[in-house]
């Protein structure tokens, strides 16, 4: 009996022994990667972004990696924390985070050679435009005196950071606020960097861009500039409108076409559902598949009664790529406003 108990107690153990062995041995984990698309794909990306079509713009602020690490452990896991990850259909980007790049103690960008090299690739690969963005306040810098020789200098200061870094041009946030760069001041100096960059500069592939909020620049801007942005953000209500983008844009109708005009909204306050919900110039407050319309999909859609707008876009648009489908309100705004030819 003793040696039948044993021989089971053996037969036990080793089957346990097995099972161990069994559930312990690695397996290899398949890592999902980016789709890759072939060079015929991106040489029609290219050919889309130079085409007559309704632009998006977005402010970029995500890209998290260690600074100054190369290796490939130290990049970070989301996807929506890359530059390389952003849509490929997105026109303009305002590096809102800071200039990534390889220059190490440099004072004006950020040593990240990941996001640098992604950014470069971006450029170059898919035709997006890397912007300079400058919140245009004097008062940041008090080497540059406050007369006609300290706006010299500021212009020059500005052109100089986008030509040392091979970026498409800048744009200039226009929220004075009181700062002596304001009214004719600040017309002064675009009038300057205007010289260098825009339409009517000896550099025509470079932009020259102005957004605001509520303070308007002065009308003598126009001339100079590519786009005029403005933060059309639903603010201090919860909802937004045609009604809304229509009134901003009478406020500088009379000097601004509406092929330079792009209204945005923020997707830093408003991501969960892809901006507040939106009501149309006719009361509709529906998408096409019966659902609240929010204001991203809203601005794809409005247009000024003067004409069509140059385009539309958002502030912080990153924080899309954390709803259920990675950057899907964003898409899905480009595509309502740009329909794919099937």
């Amino acid at each position: 009996m003793k040696k039948k108990l044993l021989n089971l107690l053996l037969a036990c153990l080793a089957g346990a022994f097995t099972a161990c062995d069994k559930q312990n041995m690695p397996e290899a984990i398949e890592i999902q990667k980016p789709y890759t698309y072939n060079d015929k794909y991106y040489e029609n990306l290219r050919a889309y972004k130079k085409s007559d079509h309704q632009i998006f713009y977005g402010w970029f602020a995500a890209y998290s990696h260690k600074e100054g690490v190369v290796a490939e452990y130290k990049k970070s896991a989301s996807w929506g924390e890359h530059i390389a990850g952003m849509p490929d259909s997105l026109d303009f980007c305002s590096l809102w985070m800071g200039i990534p790049s390889n220059k190490q103690n440099d004072a004006v960008t950020t040593y990240n050679p990941i996001a640098y090299e992604e950014m470069r690739k971006v450029r170059e690969i898919k035709g997006t435009k890397m912007l300079v963005p400058e919140i245009t306040r004097i008062a940041k810098y008090p080497n540059f005196p406050k007369n006609d020789d300290g706006i010299k200098m500021y212009a020059d200061y500005l052109v100089k950071m986008v030509l040392d870094n091979d970026l498409d041009g800048l744009d200039l946030d226009y929220e004075p606020e009181g700062d002596w760069i304001s009214g004719d001041n600040f017309t002064k100096m675009v009038a300057l960097i205007g010289q260098q960059f825009g339409p009517k500069s000896s550099r025509p592939d470079k932009y020259l861009i102005i957004d605001y909020y509520t303070q308007l620049p002065a009308a003598a801007v126009e001339p100079y500039i590519n786009y005029l942005v403005n933060q059309a953000y639903t603010q201090g209500t919860t909802t937004t409108s045609a009604t809304f983008l229509q009134g901003r844009y009478n406020s500088v109708a009379a000097w601004c076409p509406t092929k330079k005009y792009i209204v945005t909204e923020n997707l830093g306050e408003w991501w969960e559902n892809g901006g507040s919900p939106f009501t149309e110039a006719d009361g509709n407050t529906f998408n096409k598949d019966g659902k609240q319309m929010y204001s991203l999909e809203g601005m794809a859609r409005w247009n000024p009664t003067q004409g069509k707008k140059a385009g539309w876009g958002a502030f912080y648009f990153d924080r899309d790529y954390n709803t259920q489908v990675p950057y899907g309100n964003v898409r899905r705004s480009i595509q309502i406003a740009n329909p794919s030819v099937r």
